[in-house]
């Protein structure tokens, strides 16, 4: 019955769609955070918005490897609680903390997120316990694998990193966007975006999945777009920003 999101046709023509976005974003910029404009809807509490726009990818992806014939497999255990841990964090920590979610987020948004977290968990879970495509124990040791959990480790890292320096810029007497300094942010402005990029690329490895590849095109598509637009803007409200600073890419772009 989850042959709908294992067919080449659909992954394909998510793919495509996935670049479509991509360049609408780099003209249009989803207007939650610091771009939020009227024009979007009504507006939704964001600490209320983010989990309910995340929760599908959370509780859907674990849902799916439950109803499968993949429950007693590690390999596919790992797969879980690598996702997991991502969406926890994303779904029940960072509303909580991040400055951005202090801010209302319009109700388009929220529903337009919400329906991607449930189609892209969909496209995952099925792809991973769905397809037949059983990995056994020797795929602990392949390339594949311990590359893409090397990365998948080092892109969360540095994503949560990244946030919790941008939430320190922020104190009771200190308030407003300043120019944060160390770390990647010496080289880049958005090291959170460039980190959660590589930790998809690392998962599509890890896995050895289709979905998780158009997962990691996804990623791409939604924040290089963003991360050009931050470089902008803090060039803009800072004179002073750093001239050698690159938007997600050290030394590249």
């Amino acid at each position: 019955m989850f042959s709908l999101f294992t067919g080449p046709f659909f992954l394909a023509a998510w793919v495509l769609l996935a670049l479509i976005s991509g360049v609408l974003l780099l003209r249009i910029q989803a207007p939650y955070g610091r771009y939020q404009r009227r024009g979007w809807g009504p507006l939704v509490p964001a600490r209320l918005a983010w989990p309910l726009m995340e929760s599908p990818a959370l509780v859907l992806v674990p849902l799916l490897f439950a109803l499968s014939e993949y429950r007693a497999s590690l390999v596919a255990w790992t797969f879980v609680a690598l996702w997991a841990a991502h969406y926890a964090q994303r779904t029940l920590v960072y509303p909580f903390l991040s400055r951005v979610a202090g801010r209302p987020m319009p109700l388009s948004i929220l529903l337009l997120s919400g329906l991607f977290n449930l189609i892209n968990g969909s496209f995952i879970g099925t792809d991973l316990f769905w397809s037949g495509r059983l990995l056994g124990a020797s795929w602990f040791t392949d390339s594949r694998f311990v590359v893409g959990c090397g990365l998948f480790v080092v892109g969360m890292g540095i994503n949560l990193w990244s946030d919790a320096k941008l939430r320190g810029l922020r104190s009771e007497t200190q308030r407003g966007y300043q120019i944060p300094r160390g770390g990647l942010y010496r080289w880049v402005s958005c090291p959170n975006y460039l980190g959660e990029i590589v930790e998809w690329i690392g998962f599509a490895l890890l896995t050895g999945s289709v979905a998780g590849a158009a997962f990691a095109v996804w990623t791409m598509a939604n924040l290089l777009p963003r991360a050009l637009a931050h470089h902008r803007w803090y060039r803009a409200e800072f004179k002073d920003y750093p001239a050698e600073r690159r938007a997600l890419i050290p030394f590249l772009l």
